[in-house]
């Protein structure tokens, strides 16, 4: 049992169900996201024009390791449930991503049995149809054969019946495929993974710890205002007039002051899906 659901986590953590995740809700454009392609020197460098911006596909490369680091999945106890968790800055966003991605496992584990079965009765057919098609050829060649020996009607009546049985087996199995296609036409197909309950947006952050986030903001908004000085210095350099100084002690209104109780963007929100049960033998 262990091994099954632990084959199933590693799916649910793949790279094909985080790209599919990433597609469908657009996060190669999302900044929490595209840390990877739109930071530092990078960032400035295409605010002046001298590099082009990413193309789509290279933006959704640059998504998926900050996408697979933020996304779990484990066994819940000794048992078919995994529970998937997603940590993100914003709840909301953080509940939809780990429904998304049940729901991306779900349609994958459906896709491939589906496409499995069908490979199997495809193949099974086509055994089938040769065999009946050997059986038949073999009967007339012997029967068109002038060198008879004295028993060969008890062999061409074998012979007959090995035509017979196999083109019987093949029209048998025509006919089953053809009841089992209307029946799931009628009713949907039975699958064994199903989601028990869907995410829903945390009420509170869960990570980072409000002292390591204090730390960080010192850290980063030193780089950051740096990073600007240099960048406003390079583009006013030689402009600046004794009309734009502003008096000491004088408020700036172009600088935009974050209210005392307002929510860092940076506090990290983590989104549970209730685990997605397994079916199947122990």
């Amino acid at each position: 049992m262990s091994t099954i659901v632990e084959s199933q986590i590693g799916i649910i953590k793949s790279e094909s169900i985080a790209s599919a995740v990433i597609e469908k809700l657009g996060l190669a454009q999302d900044p929490e996201f595209a840390t990877g392609q739109g930071s530092g020197m990078i960032s400035i460098s295409r605010l002046l024009g001298w590099s082009k911006p990413a193309t789509e596909a290279s933006a959704a490369r640059y998504a998926l390791e900050p996408f697979e680091r933020k996304l779990s999945a484990k066994r819940v106890g000794p048992t078919y449930l995994v529970e998937i968790t997603f940590d993100s800055r914003e709840p909301d966003r953080a509940a939809q991503i780990v429904n998304a991605v049940a729901e991306k496992y779900i349609t994958h584990q459906m896709n491939s049995g589906v496409l499995q079965d069908e490979k199997w009765v495809k193949d099974r057919l086509n055994e089938l149809s040769t065999q009946a098609l050997a059986a038949q050829k073999a009967l007339e060649d012997y029967s068109q054969n002038r060198n008879k020996p004295v028993d060969s009607a008890v062999t061409i009546d074998k012979l007959a019946a090995a035509a017979e049985s196999s083109k019987n087996a093949y029209d048998n199995f025509r006919y089953v495929l053809r009841k089992t296609e209307a029946t799931q036409q009628q009713s949907p197909p039975v699958f064994e993974a199903s989601l028990v309950t869907a995410a829903s947006p945390p009420l509170r952050a869960t990570s980072p710890k409000p002292r390591s986030v204090l730390g960080i903001a010192i850290v980063g908004g030193l780089l950051l205002g740096i990073a600007i000085a240099l960048l406003r210095d390079l583009l006013n350099r030689g402009i600046r007039t004794s009309g734009q100084e502003l008096p000491l002690g004088a408020p700036d209104e172009r600088i935009e002051r974050l209210a005392p109780d307002a929510v860092r963007p940076d506090h990290q929100s983590e989104a549970k899906a209730k685990p997605v049960r397994f079916t199947g033998p122990g």
